[in-house]
């Protein structure tokens, strides 16, 4: 076999490869063998036409089966003879196939960058710790009240903080009409149009009124957005929202706590691991930033539109969890991909350069730390470890989780070698 590399970029091969035609020939007659298994012919039972009339009657399955089975096999032995490893599917150009003739045909592939890291300890940034203030503490705890809050029935007029249930009638111009009884919403969160909003704020229980409104511009129905209609909204309940005062019986509601100034010991507790995490977290990304502002290293493209297409499918996981169905939406994908690329490119670069720094520093998880982790999974889900761990095998989770467990060491391995200033 002949294989010769073309560098065309900096991440991008042409490998042009030929096949001795003896090769071509004992896997043209392989491919006889198979396709005269099948072949079925008047007169012949299935399997017994002779071989003269498949090479007249079936000679493009043969080509076909001989194509399917051989290029690819070629394809790789060539990858391994010149020690390549793409990070995408091969782009095949002029390929010749023909019994009894070498086979031949160029490959255009993309690689993972060779990037050559200077000295990764030491790497200067600055960090200033914040503290928890006692405001934070205070927000927190009104959020706690909210979340216990109350809800009681009150014979007065809606206003800003209600809860209110209404029966509406929607018309859009030149639409069907949309109705719905029971709505709930709270006045004034801007949960729905502001003409609803308005309309509510003030009417008493059983009162109706009449709404003109404009839906938004970013309205979910693409062909309504815009659109101008009436309606009519009836009031059914006004539920006054209570909030539970802050003492030790609201402590004490929640069942971890005897009184207020344990609460609130808890919650700067929780919310000085927060705040902990939050800045190791953008510490890591500071070093991280700081390397890749010393490093210039292409990136193959086929890896930056992978993660635009993750991040696309998430974004359709979330309309989806919203009720909103997302074939049914009008994607303007040129303009997509431009406003994801700068943080897909970003990411593709982030991982390739982690990548490099752990290879060099020899950064690689256990197998018991990988264990260990596969044994934390199984304990919150409730399953045997090794159930967890032969799922995650046939999945593919595996590997991943491994890879994140090098990361998270990459990343730490990066801290603990860096000078942090304040």
């Amino acid at each position: 076999m002949k294989v010769a590399v073309e560098d065309l970029e900096s991440c991008k091969r042409r490998l042009v490869v030929e096949a001795p035609a003896d090769v071509v020939s004992k896997e043209w007659e392989r491919a006889y063998d198979r396709v005269q298994k099948q072949a079925r012919l008047p007169v012949f039972r299935k399997g017994h036409v002779p071989r003269s009339l498949v090479k007249v009657h079936f000679a493009d399955d043969v080509r076909r089966e001989v194509a399917q089975h051989l290029i690819p096999d070629v394809y790789r032995q060539a990858l391994a003879e010149v020690q390549l490893d793409p990070v995408n599917e091969p782009d095949l150009q002029d390929v010749q196939l023909a019994e009894g003739a070498p086979l031949t045909f160029s490959a255009i592939v993309e690689i993972k960058p060779d990037i050559a890291l200077g000295d990764v300890k030491g790497i200067e940034v600055e960090q200033t710790p914040a503290p928890v203030t006692g405001p934070e503490v205070d927000q927190t705890l009104d959020r706690m009240r909210e979340q216990q809050a109350e809800f009681r029935n009150v014979e007065r007029t809606a206003g800003p903080g209600d809860l209110v249930i209404v029966n509406y009638t929607l018309t859009v111009d030149g639409e069907q009409p949309m109705q719905q009884s029971g709505y709930a919403f709270m006045v004034g969160d801007g949960s729905v149009m502001p003409e609803v909003d308005h309309a509510v704020a003030g009417m008493r229980t059983g009162e109706q009124h009449q709404v003109s409104f404009r839906l938004p511009d970013d309205y979910r129905q693409e062909a309504l957005r815009g659109k101008s209609g009436k309606g009519e909204v009836m009031l059914v309940e006004v539920k006054e929202k209570i909030l539970p005062e802050l003492n030790d019986d609201f402590a004490r509601s929640l069942g971890e706590f005897t009184t207020l100034e344990a609460l609130r010991v808890e919650v700067v507790k929780q919310l000085e691991a927060r705040r902990a995490s939050e800045e190791r977290h953008a510490l890591e990304e500071k070093l991280v930033d700081a390397l890749l502002g010393r490093q210039a290293f292409g990136v193959p493209e086929s890896m930056i539109m992978r993660q635009i297409a993750h991040q696309v499918e998430h974004a359709r996981e979330r309309m989806r969890r919203q009720g909103v169905d997302p074939d049914g939406v009008q994607w303007d994908v040129p303009k997509l991909i431009g406003e994801l690329r700068p943080g897909a490119e970003r990411a593709v670069r982030r991982g390739l350069l982690l990548d490099a720094v752990a290879a060099r520093e020899g950064i690689a998880p256990t197998d018991a730390t990988v264990e260990a982790e596969v044994e934390k999974l199984a304990q919150a889900s409730q399953r045997p470890a090794p159930a967890v761990r032969r799922m995650m095998e046939k999945s593919g989770d595996l590997e991943g989780l491994r890879q994140a467990l090098r990361e998270r060491m990459t990343l730490e391995f990066l801290v603990n070698h860096a000078t942090i200033r304040s």
